[in-house]
């Protein structure tokens, strides 16, 4: 097994290994502390850390008798639009939701648009998600980690 710089994944490997560093850097900042008494920069040195390991491994793949094409569809380019609008809308979508909606409304639509993106599911398979995965984050994040995010804003 040879190791090569894999070239279809050179940007997405590269960009890693960017936002890594430049998490590093900006966590130097910052007081690192110990891992007993951790300082404000200890996360993101840690995060920036493992998202350069990660963009490593993406770089440098094993050369693997596979075939060449992965079987995937190509989408043509309004598809490939319309995927990427929804998936960056459904984001944008959270945070404004997130300011004047709460938890709970920002969640849903963030993973119901978000799933929405693959031609392949319906709206009822939209909707099941967004209602599992909401379920799922005001267990998690509001009762268990009992974060400081309101579940509804209204007015």
């Amino acid at each position: 097994m040879k190791f090569k710089i894999n070239a279809k994944e050179l940007w997405s490997g590269g960009l890693l290994v960017f936002i890594g560093m430049a998490t590093v850097f900006g966590s130097l900042n910052y007081q690192i502390g110990t891992l007993a008494r951790m300082g404000p920069g200890y996360f993101p040195l840690l995060l920036g850390i493992i998202l350069m390991i990660l963009g490593l491994l993406v770089l440098v793949s094993p050369e693997m008798d596979r075939p060449s094409g992965d079987g995937l569809p190509v989408l043509p380019l309004k598809a490939q639009l319309i995927t990427w609008a929804l998936v960056i809308g459904s984001v944008m979508l959270f945070a404004i939701l997130g300011k004047y909606g709460g938890l709970v409304p920002a969640t849903f639509f963030l993973t119901f648009v978000a799933a929405l993106a693959d031609h392949r599911n319906s709206w009822l398979t939209a909707l099941v998600v967004g209602v599992v995965l909401t379920l799922f984050t005001v267990a998690v994040f509001y009762y268990g980690l009992q974060m400081q995010f309101p579940l509804f804003i209204w007015g």
